[in-house]
């Protein structure tokens, strides 16, 4: 599917309209509730007993609602970065692109270490419950997101290793100058939309291990929310901002399921409630959004302006 993505369907760099984005966001919304499917059915994994597969797909459509949700953080900050770098958007569909194969590769990473810590370390439980409870507190409280590529250390990394481009550069990632090898800032917009993925994978990844520790389940549910995130970027990446207790959405459904890892030994909340939960909470948080309007304070407008890197 991405091969036909990026070779067939988005061969030449054009800027996505809503309607395209929307459509591709059935599209893999399709996909993934057909791979449900599959799973429950027996077509997919290797499953011994039909009870064991219910449980399977339960797991993983109860997985890949919570990733999907917490993806929403991480589309307001692709627009962040995006508006911030005055990326044009015939070249946006590119560095997501990039983006997410690249964080199907860290995340592919960061999951089977996690699994492979949990089954030999059983307290990293308690500590991977901890992270999620704090995160959510974290996030509870977040009234803002700042934007610093000066002091990222992905970004400082890469100005030390290669030089730096001025210029568009036709949306191109490397160029040679004068013989050398330099990086356009597109690159460096890149590098920004991975990080930002690989911290909120610190919070998403032991949320979905909270729900099950099978390898299969955790990735395929990883892979499925994360494919489907750039076209949800140009759907919703306009309109992020008006489902404003979202955030507060998230952040509950971090600290319960950070609380459901840390009583798992004490008390096994079933799979269909944690889904439940999950489910009101953020439904709730969307509903909510839209019939609840904040005043907005009076502030001089100050145009964000993009930094020379």
């Amino acid at each position: 599917m991405l091969a036909l993505d990026l070779g067939v369907f988005h061969r030449k760099a054009h800027e996505v309209k809503i309607r395209e984005a929307l459509i591709w966001t059935g599209v893999w919304v399709f996909l993934a509730l057909a791979f449900n499917l599959g799973i429950y059915l027996g077509w997919i994994g290797s499953y011994s007993t039909a009870e064991v597969r219910h449980e399977a797909a339960l797991e993983f459509f109860t997985a890949y609602l919570m990733e999907k949700s917490l993806s929403a953080d991480n589309v307001f900050v692709f627009a962040l970065l995006l508006s911030y770098f005055a990326v044009r958007p015939i070249y946006q569909h590119k560095v997501l692109f990039w983006g997410i194969i690249s964080a199907l590769v860290l995340r592919a990473v960061m999951i089977f270490a996690g699994i492979a810590l949990l089954h030999t370390f059983h307290w990293v439980m308690y500590l991977f419950g901890a992270i999620l409870v704090l995160g959510g507190v974290k996030v509870w409280r977040k009234r803002s997101v700042e934007i610093n590529p000066q002091k990222n250390l992905a970004v400082r990394l890469v100005r030390r290793l290669i030089p730096v481009a001025a210029g568009e550069h036709h949306g191109r990632f490397f160029i040679r100058e004068k013989g050398a090898l330099m990086v356009t800032p597109l690159f460096v917009v890149l590098v920004l939309v991975e990080w930002s993925d690989v911290v909120f994978a610190i919070d998403s990844i032991p949320a979905v291990l909270a729900v099950t520790d099978d390898p299969f389940i955790v990735f395929t549910s990883n892979v499925m929310a994360i494919l489907g995130l750039r076209s949800l970027y140009f759907a919703l990446g306009g309109i992020m901002q008006r489902f404003h207790l979202l955030q507060y959405g998230l952040a509950a459904i971090l600290v319960f399921i950070g609380i459901k890892m840390l009583l798992a030994d004490f008390y096994k909340i079933p799979t269909f409630a944690a889904l439940g939960i999950v489910a009101s909470i953020l439904g709730l948080s969307i509903i909510g959004s839209l019939f609840w309007r904040p005043r907005i304070p009076h502030r001089n407008h100050d145009p964000l302006r993009p930094p020379a890197i």
